[in-house]
């Protein structure tokens, strides 16, 4: 059952999609994790594979960058393959200065400057949250890890270079750091009645200016990979 996006057929996927921004750390992820892992789907070069993780059938496939993009890709896993699970492992720039590079945080909620809930015609404004189930399992999995993880809201933003620069003013409220794709991934499992839960790596600093390489956002966020890898095993038990 190919989509426009997608050339898998149904039962390609697992229950369980761990979702990457970058094709490049999607394969990386099946390489190096998963066992027999086959690629089911390249179609715009994003890339899907689907293997085995102690013994669990797991799946990785990229969204590409912003929500515009992983709107498509979540919402044709969800309602075309069966897909239940899709735990986005990205990268996210810190905006509380409680964080360094290489943490690990999860967005329990994920703020948002975007109009994507317009579509569903609500009344009011929607607040995009993580799955309960995705989140107590991987806050778990974490610590089983020895692995501090903070929790908290994400700012999911429609911009990467804010002409604005209004970004810091989310750090008032308590918010972690900033990505682009969190909100449409929770809205998009709200609406279908699926889960979803975003896992992000701190790659650069809004507070201190640090940053990492390209590569190293390919290949080095292994603590983030082992957190999601852990919760899809738990949640296939």
């Amino acid at each position: 059952m190919a989509t426009p996006h997608n050339a898998a057929q149904m039962g390609d996927f697992a229950k369980t999609v761990l979702m990457p921004g970058d094709p490049l750390r999607a394969k990386f992820i099946a390489d190096t994790f998963l066992e027999d892992a086959k690629l089911v789907n390249n179609v715009r070069g994003i890339q899907g594979y689907t293997g085995t993780y102690k013994g669990t059938p797991v799946s990785v496939m990229a969204s590409g960058m912003g929500m515009p993009s992983i709107g498509i890709y979540a919402h044709e896993l969800f309602s075309q393959y069966g897909v239940e699970n899709i735990i986005r492992v990205g990268s996210a720039g810190a905006i509380s200065d409680k964080l360094k590079l290489r943490d690990v945080v999860a967005g329990q909620g994920s703020c948002t400057d975007s109009n994507f809930a317009r579509q569903y015609g609500l009344p009011g404004t929607f607040a995009p949250i993580a799955s309960f189930q995705l989140l107590e399992t991987a806050v778990a999995a974490a610590r089983e890890m020895g692995v501090e993880m903070p929790v908290g809201n994400l700012l999911s933003s429609d911009v990467f270079y804010d002409a604005s620069e209004s970004t810091m003013k989310w750090a008032k409220m308590g918010v972690l750091a900033v990505e682009m794709e969190s909100a449409a991934l929770y809205m998009t499992a709200a609406y279908l009645g699926k889960r979803a839960l975003a896992i992000c790596s701190i790659s650069d600093s809004l507070v201190t200016g640090e940053a990492l390489p390209a590569k190293d956002r390919q290949s080095t966020f292994t603590t983030m990979m082992k957190i999601a890898l852990e919760t899809a095993v738990k949640m296939a038990e």
